[in-house]
């Protein structure tokens, strides 16, 4: 299946990136800082290029990530047929289809690149993956060095910059995780030499939060269990929950920091119940050598090693966790 498409050196990326085509850019849904910096980085980029290019995705920017977009555009939702108004679709972060949701049905015949930095998940375009990269940042900071060599652009602007920076210590959590290689470090300091506003970006990322997600927090740690002798922790947060005390998605984002950050925890794994229907949302995390994002991939996701999600269809929670369980214990085996 994926033998149709080519695998691109960083030169033909940045030779296919300058084609003078209006832009339509996306990225995954439950989207991230590395998703939605390097969206609009890239945007940035093909802007001062003189190429018109805007940034779309199924879910809208989260409250607490619209730092990253002020002063560009508006939503990022796509109205109904604005994609025929662009001559390709760039994707960014998205290691598999279903990571794009909706848009995925709507757009994937038009899509002409696909950027990532996932070891595990599925080739639907042209591509440049690294997966020795600690966040699709890296790759776009990576692309925008070469734009000034080539002579496309003048400079990094500093909306860039910050992007890039933002979305590269999102994935490292804090350059805390194992994918922070020692490049990372490299491109960091680049980075903060080149303007990045490092502290701000960092207690944005990090330290802000809403009293509705310290609640969502507190809910966790209540519903929360350990198996196999506290190798591995769970959460399921129902849509009941959710609707009870009257949070959003946004507010459960951080809420596979609890069972992850219990001493003894090798897998740590959440299940929350957007809506009122047989759908639940997967997020893994490791802190040994276990690859998570096997265990995503059976459900159709995808991801790092140590990170990873997926979306599971089951009669309700229980199910879904029961589910996700054996699996990881079936891995674990192997």
């Amino acid at each position: 299946m994926t033998e149709q498409f080519k695998r691109l050196s960083m030169d033909e990326l940045c030779l296919r990136l300058c084609q003078p085509r209006k832009t339509l850019i996306i990225y995954h849904v439950r989207s991230d800082a590395d998703a939605i910096g390097s969206a609009f980085a890239l945007r940035e980029l093909l802007r001062m290029m003189d190429i018109p290019a805007i940034c779309a995705c199924a879910d809208e920017v989260p409250d607490r990530l619209r730092f990253i977009t002020d002063g560009t555009q508006g939503s990022v939702l796509l109205e109904e047929g604005m994609e025929l108004d662009h001559d390709r679709v760039i994707s960014v972060d998205s290691a598999s289809p279903a990571q794009l949701g909706s848009l995925y049905d709507r757009l994937h015949k038009y899509i002409d690149i696909m950027i990532d930095h996932h070891a595990m998940g599925s080739v639907y375009a042209d591509n440049y993956v690294d997966s020795d990269a600690s966040a699709t940042g890296e790759i776009i900071f990576e692309v925008a060095k070469r734009l000034v060599e080539m002579g496309k652009i003048p400079e990094i602007p500093h909306r860039v910059i910050n992007s890039v920076y933002a979305a590269i210590c999102s994935d490292t959590g804090c350059f805390r995780f194992a994918n922070a290689t020692p490049k990372t470090f490299r491109t960091a300091a680049e980075l903060i030499e080149a303007g990045a506003e490092q502290t701000d970006i960092n207690r944005k990322l990090f330290e802000a939060k809403t009293f509705k997600q310290v609640k969502a927090e507190g809910e966790a740690a209540r519903r929360m269990q350990l198996f196999d002798g506290g190798r591995i922790a769970s959460v399921t947060f129902p849509y009941s929950s959710k609707f009870s005390m009257s949070l959003s998605d946004e507010n459960l984002e951080t809420i596979i920091d609890i069972p992850r950050s219990v001493s003894g925890v090798e897998v740590a794994f959440s299940v929350r119940q957007p809506e009122d229907a047989p759908l639940f949302r997967v997020s893994m995390r490791s802190s040994s050598d276990f690859d998570v994002s096997e265990v995503c991939a059976l459900f159709g996701g995808g991801g790092h090693m140590r990170a990873a999600g997926c979306t599971v269809k089951a009669a309700n929670v229980r199910e879904a966790e029961e589910m996700v369980l054996n699996a990881v214990r079936e891995q674990m085996k192997k």
